[in-house]
């Protein structure tokens, strides 16, 4: 090859060079830019055919080698609805292909990136700062379960949350094996429990039975009642329509047989009663009874309040939820009732105040009422061959033949009020970029040298 081929070898030296010069300036000018991931340049040496006892150095041609799953340094972010990715896999976004009406339209041509830095529009889309709308798998407010497992662009309204009824209210607690009501008279036996003889109601009338049976408790025998009773605690269930109804309810012990203690629960169904004879606390209608180790014989897991009303707010049937041995009776020096559990399943309507994204990686919306509602899944793609993606303007990458389709649920974790920062090392890239340039002004040399040398060439024919 002689001059000539040494000259050729040094232009693509020149070429190489160039080429890597252009993806150092591109790490550094994108150094503060979410999500990219940094452009390395792979060189690769060309031989000439030739014996191997006359083989020549040859020249070189450069690379693109991507640094896509080369993870970027987490840090923290005042917005809720920024993420990050830590570990595989990128998020799912599409671009919008133009607008109807002031809304985005879609064309189902997806793209991957580690851009997270979304926010909402004004049609409540989460787009990030590239342009690209995040697309995720839709979760059933519910059942909390995922719908289907096409992702769709991410949108949130803000409308109202529903109220929803309460049907259940779980319930757990050790009732005292020896109540401290206001009657409870250590010294004189059976004080400390419901007396039916104290009560005005006719044990033998079917239509108004006594208190300890499946009846109530008349308004004039309240004071009796409460006196004969101990606090159970209080919660507030909602209606149909979302109104809040206020749930007292008390315990009493109605026997006292070691081997069978039997016990009734009550609930305030009347806080003011307008006649003397007017139900004020009903009975739940079970008997409790314990054995002498303090567990439920027989196990009651679940009790139904038929009908639970509350100063004429009626909330329908209610099922009173123990579990397994969720209603206890152990000695407690405090003679009272320890409630472990009171919960119920209703809320009433509400607002969205905010959203933001849960350790589980899903969009959470949250409302006034203090629901938090799961809205969407956020679901990472992977790829067997992340590095041979094409990189598209904005940080994002589209697939290609060479890096396989897109595989749903990689093992990457998706963090909430955090942004992914660029790979782009300043002090690595301002090394390479001594050295390019050291490897680029070697080469002129080489061209010098080869002109020189060709000028002695020409100027032998002279």
């Amino acid at each position: 090859m002689g001059i000539y081929g040494a000259l050729a070898t040094a232009v693509s030296g020149l070429k190489a060079q160039s080429f890597a010069l252009e993806h150092v300036s591109g790490n550094i000018a994108n150094s503060q830019t979410i999500g990219y991931k940094r452009t390395e340049t792979s060189f690769s040496d060309l031989v000439p055919e030739s014996p191997y006892y006359k083989q020549l150095a040859g020249g070189v041609q450069a690379f693109t080698r991507a640094t896509n799953s080369v993870q970027g340094d987490i840090s923290s972010a005042s917005v809720s609805t920024y993420m990050g990715v830590n570990g595989n896999g990128f998020f799912i976004v599409e671009p919008r292909i133009g607008l109807t009406d002031g809304k985005p339209v879609f064309a189902g041509n997806e793209a991957y990136t580690r851009r997270g830095d979304f926010e909402f529009d004004s049609e409540g889309y989460l787009v990030n700062g590239a342009g690209y709308y995040l697309k995720a798998i839709r979760v059933d407010p519910q059942t909390s379960n995922v719908v289907g497992s096409v992702p769709e662009p991410v949108q949130i309204t803000n409308d109202f949350l529903p109220a929803r009824k309460s049907t259940t209210i779980d319930l757990r607690a050790n009732l005292a094996s020896y109540p401290l009501t206001a009657n409870a008279d250590p010294e004189e036996n059976d004080s400390e429990l419901l007396n039916p003889a104290n009560f005005t109601n006719d044990p033998t009338d079917t239509n108004n039975p006594p208190a300890t049976g499946n009846g109530f408790v008349q308004a004039r025998d309240v004071e009796v009642f409460l006196d004969s009773s101990i606090s159970g605690g209080a919660i507030t269930l909602y209606d149909a329509d979302g109104a809040e109804v206020n749930v007292q309810m008390r315990w009493a012990k109605i026997d006292n047989d070691p081997n069978d203690d039997t016990w009734n629960l009550f609930y305030q169904t009347d806080s003011n009663p307008d006649q003397p004879g007017d139900p004020a606390w009903v009975n739940a209608g079970v008997n409790y009874i314990f054995d002498e180790t303090g567990k439920l014989d027989p196990e009651i897991s679940t009790v139904t309040l038929t009908n639970l009303t509350v100063n004429g707010q009626s909330v329908g049937d209610i099922t009173l939820n123990h579990g397994v041995n969720g209603i206890t009776q152990y000695a407690d020096s405090g003679g009272s009732v320890q409630v472990t559990d009171l919960s119920q399943d209703g809320y009433a309507a509400g607002e969205l105040v905010g959203v933001s994204i849960s350790d589980s990686g899903r969009i959470v919306a949250n409302y006034t009422n203090g629901r938090t509602v799961d809205l969407y899944e956020v679901q990472l793609a992977s790829f067997n061959a992340a590095n041979r993606l094409q990189k598209i303007d904005g940080g994002a990458f589209v697939v290609t033949q060479d890096s396989g389709q897109a595989i749903m649920g990689a093992q990457g974790t998706v963090l909430g009020a955090a942004l992914e920062n660029s790979n782009t090392d300043i002090a690595d890239e301002f090394t390479k970029l001594i050295v390019t340039q050291q490897a680029y002004s070697a080469a002129t040399r080489i061209v010098t040298t080869s002109d020189e040398m060709l000028q002695e060439v020409l100027n032998m024919v002279r």
